[in-house]
């Protein structure tokens, strides 16, 4: 049988608001990271790319 000051408790933890806001900041948290992993990826990509373009350029200039 549960106790009725557990009860409470209970009661009183589901009217709080701290965890979904805990929950909020958890997603917005997740999006953020995924933002920046992805633009992380691709810049890295695109920067890979520029190099290996200027590195090609570099040796048709000097006719490597």
């Amino acid at each position: 049988m549960i106790k009725p000051s557990h009860k409470r408790a209970v009661l009183e933890f589901l009217r709080e608001e701290d965890g979904p806001t805990a929950v909020e900041y958890a997603v917005m948290l997740a999006l953020i990271l995924a933002v920046c992993i992805s633009s992380v990826t691709f810049l890295a990509a695109k920067t890979q790319e520029s190099f290996v373009t200027s590195g090609n350029a570099i040796d048709g200039a000097f006719g490597s």
